[in-house]
């Protein structure tokens, strides 16, 4: 007889997780909740980003949408051109109101094609939205007429350029003597034609009253004032305070069109492609080049802001050359995006040379770049 044992085998119970086990899950638990919290503390921080790319020969979307040239010219012979001429901009993620999260901030640590900067450098404390995007859209439209300057005086024409008061600061020596709109054509009897002549008569005086010829309301008048140096740096500089834009009787009507851009970071690219829409044949030789600088009427080229940010707008809108202002080098070597050849350019004639060695098949290295 085989006899069978019936009884059911008891099951353990439950195993408790080990100290580890536990351990990990409040680590675990407890970073989840930092994370959480940090994604929602302000940052102190906005990040760069490479931001749209336009062809300064083709067009761009007018104030009510529909593709408009972004060059147009009138009273000259215009031709045909090829390829392009690209500015570039960046776009800011962020501001007062809302910051990046750190989680954001950590991301764009670790892209190269961002830039994570402190808010009060492009948000400073003391100017509100509407004053900067006020200042940009002022810049943008000198930009455009210092551009227009230097082309046209590099094609030959003479361009007749007068300081106007675009506004006057609080305070300052000029505030109650100069108004909006006077136009200065003399200081301490010496013409006056851009702000470098200005501001070197001014400085000279070393607070002794300088004396200017101003045009106001169709007529000529003399007017005094006290220049102020700020702080107590006995090297500061003496300002009258004002702000300065320059205004020209051109002969040629150069209209560009670009809106909701500000800055005067394009100023270089526009006088190119001005240059390029009133000769004949192609500047870039068909290329696509891009690039950013300020320019003056006398084509001086002067660094900008997110340069290795635009370097990489220009590689990702598909440049294979890239016009820098030599100003700009330090903050570019070491950054070049691969494939992309980066020429220093210190006036419109450094920037025509190299594009002339594009479009002839120069030889590209014997120009100045920002490795050498």
């Amino acid at each position: 007889m085989t006899l069978f044992d019936d009884s059911a085998p008891v099951s353990p119970g439950p195993r408790r997780p080990s100290r580890a086990v536990v351990a990990g899950i409040w680590t675990l638990s407890a970073a989840l909740v930092v994370l959480l919290i940090l994604t929602f503390l302000p940052t102190g921080y906005v990040i760069q980003r490479p931001g749209p790319v336009y062809n300064t020969l083709g067009s761009a979307p007018g104030p009510d949408g529909e593709e408009v040239p972004l060059i147009t010219v009138q009273g000259a012979e215009t031709y045909p051109t090829e390829g392009a001429l690209d500015l570039l901009t960046v776009q800011v993620v962020g501001s007062r109101q809302r910051t990046p999260s750190w989680f954001e901030l950590a991301t764009a640590w670790f892209d190269r094609t961002r830039a994570v900067l402190p808010i009060e450098v492009v948000f400073p404390t003391d100017q509100t939205v509407e004053q900067r995007q006020s200042e940009n859209a002022a810049l943008m439209v000198d930009s455009q007429q210092e551009a227009t300057a230097a082309a046209l005086s590099e094609l030959g024409y003479d361009v007749s350029p007068q300081l106007r008061v675009y506004s006057v600061v609080e305070d300052s020596a000029a505030d109650g003597v100069l108004r909006e709109d006077d136009v200065i054509l003399a200081a301490d009897g010496e013409q006056v034609t851009d702000v470098a002549s200005l501001r070197e008569i001014v400085d000279a005086s070393e607070g002794t009253p300088v004396d200017l010829t101003i045009l106001r309301d169709g007529g000529t008048r003399s007017l005094a004032l006290v220049p102020q140096q700020e702080g107590e740096d006995p090297d500061a500089p003496w300002l009258i305070g004002v702000t300065l834009m320059s205004d020209y009787d051109f002969p040629v009507d150069v209209e560009i069109q670009l809106d909701n851009v500000g800055g005067p970071s394009a100023g270089m690219m526009f006088a190119l492609g001005i240059i390029d829409v009133l000769t004949p044949g192609e500047l870039n030789g068909g290329e696509r080049v891009a690039g950013s600088g300020t320019i003056t009427a006398q084509g001086i080229v002067g660094p900008i802001g997110g340069v290795r940010q635009k370097l990489w707008g220009a590689v990702g809108d598909g440049a294979s050359y890239f016009l820098a202002a030599e100003a700009n080098c330090p903050e570019i070597v070491g950054h070049v995006p691969d494939g992309l050849h980066v020429f220093a350019v210190e006036d419109l004639d450094d920037a025509m040379r190299a594009l002339d060695a594009v479009a002839t098949g120069g030889d590209l290295d014997a120009l100045p770049t920002c490795d050498t």
